[in-house]
């Protein structure tokens, strides 16, 4: 059973910083991609970042674009999301998932994803 589940969230204040966490069972990071997506209260769910499995090739949308860093751990079935300068707009849930591939358009077409972790809440105050 593939899972994946995400941990790290938290509340803290503007210009702070998170790591979040991805971890998954039931396949390996050899193929495809992860993407972190988030959506804040009332909102639709958007793309924030993504990480090739094979290539390490990224995206960032430009909303983070400069303040978030994606990297991958392999050998441990992880991915994380390092947030710094964090903005009260980064509050939301961030949710952890895997498209075929790692690109804007891949991320676009969240809801064709069938696997996805619980979330973990971020919330940044002013």
């Amino acid at each position: 059973e593939v899972q994946l589940v995400e941990s790290g969230g938290g509340l803290v204040q503007a210009g702070g910083t998170l790591r979040l966490s991805c971890a998954a069972s039931g396949f390996t990071f050899d193929e495809g991609a992860i993407g972190w997506f988030r959506q804040a209260p009332g909102k639709e769910r958007e793309g924030v970042s993504c990480i090739s499995s094979s290539d390490g090739i990224t995206y960032y949308s430009d909303s983070v674009k400069g303040r978030f860093t994606i990297s991958s751990d392999n050998a441990k079935n992880t991915v994380y999301l390092q947030m710094n300068s964090l903005k009260p707009e980064d509050t939301g849930n961030y949710y952890c998932a895997a498209p075929v591939g790692c690109s804007s358009t891949y991320l676009s077409r969240w809801r064709y994803l069938e696997t996805w972790g619980q979330g973990t809440r971020v919330t940044v105050s002013s």
